[in-house]
């Protein structure tokens, strides 16, 4: 019963050689369409299993590629993801995907187990407690691709996906100005990630811009899920005087924080003008909407997907080392939550 089934047991069954076998498996022109259709139904009666693991040995490609990201139950990577796997597909690539969850060990495990995988590349958004990158070294002295999107590492050869993070929160703390806003808190993830303290520089270069001192207890760093909201709330009411802009780096905690504050009876935007991050399904479920950066996720997926193939690809062997950052177009959108 649990008998591995082989080509030469389909060969037997059909009456044919194991090489046409092993020919119509792999779609070779050479095999007829009739008889390809025989051993493909012979091959499926029989419960028949494609080798891809010792296919890849042979061929030296396993036609996969490997995504290592932060946290799979966030908006923003599920869509970073969804491109990639369009990109994948049409390609005939398969994703072989895990996450770090923050840890940096958690991130070397994964990226031991796809080099022991043999995938053909690498895609990585780096978790919050990474500071280094030598646990890649083995796909580089393997010449194995290897590209980073959104979170990316400071100072190395690799190529990056990203967007401009200090202008797109520089844009944002200058639009609660001009609303009027006076005292405007920034509600930020780890600052050791790059992209946070990134955009705390875009906050600090706003206000200097626009003649306002910058207030460290106006900083708050905070878990950004979906229950984080009357946490920052609390911490925001304890200010003196009270603030009356905020600016959250993901639309999930911005909206949580709206949540809050309308249970203390605090009116947005009139009392509290809110701006998000990312432009999340959530910013446009709420109410009021949530002004947001629009942070173009699925075209990230795309743009990182297509490069690293392109890498693979003999006829654009050079193109990572061409280009070390790709720079994406964000958007400000400006909603209710803000717009007094």
């Amino acid at each position: 019963m649990n008998k591995e089934i082989t080509i030469y047991d389909i060969a037997k069954e059909v009456g044919m050689s194991p090489t046409t076998v092993s020919r119509a498996l792999s779609n070779h022109p050479r095999v007829k369409e009739k008889t390809r259709g025989k051993i493909l139904n012979a091959a499926k009666i029989l419960g028949y299993q494609s080798n891809i693991f010792a296919s890849s040995l042979r061929k030296k490609r396993s036609r996969s590629i490997g995504v290592i990201i932060p946290k799979l139950n966030s908006p923003f990577q599920s869509s970073v993801m969804a491109g990639m796997e369009e990109i994948a597909t049409q390609a005939g690539y398969n994703l072989v995907i895990s996450q770090s969850t923050e840890s940096l060990e958690k991130e070397i495990s994964n990226a031991n187990t796809m080099f022991n995988s043999r995938v053909d590349g690498l895609l990585v958004s780096k978790a919050g407690t990474t500071d280094n990158i030598e646990h890649f070294a083995p796909f580089f002295k393997k010449q194995i691709p290897v590209l980073f999107f959104d979170r990316v590492p400071e100072n190395n050869n690799c190529t990056g996906v990203v967007i401009n993070n200090t202008q797109a929160i520089y844009d944002a703390t200058s639009h609660l100005i001009k609303q009027g806003c006076k005292r405007i808190v920034h509600v930020l993830g780890n600052l050791k990630i790059n992209v946070y303290s990134d955009r705390l520089k875009g906050y600090k270069y706003a206000l200097l811009d626009h003649g306002f001192v910058f207030e460290e207890e106006n900083i708050i760093t905070n878990d950004l899920g979906e229950e984080s909201g009357d946490r920052i709330v609390e911490k925001i009411m304890e200010l003196n005087p009270r603030p009356d802009g905020l600016l959250v780096s993901n639309d999930t905690c911005a909206a949580s924080c709206l949540m809050a504050l309308k249970k203390k009876k605090i009116r947005v935007p009139e009392d509290m003008a809110i701006v998000g991050f990312n432009n999340d399904l959530i910013s446009r479920m709420v109410e009021p909407n949530l002004s947001t950066i629009n942070y173009p996720s699925y075209h990230m997926g795309e743009v990182a997907m297509k490069n690293l193939i392109n890498h693979l690809d003999e006829e654009h062997h050079e193109i990572l080392q061409k280009t070390n950052t790709i720079t994406l177009r964000h958007e400000l959108i400006i909603r209710e939550s803000s717009k007094r």
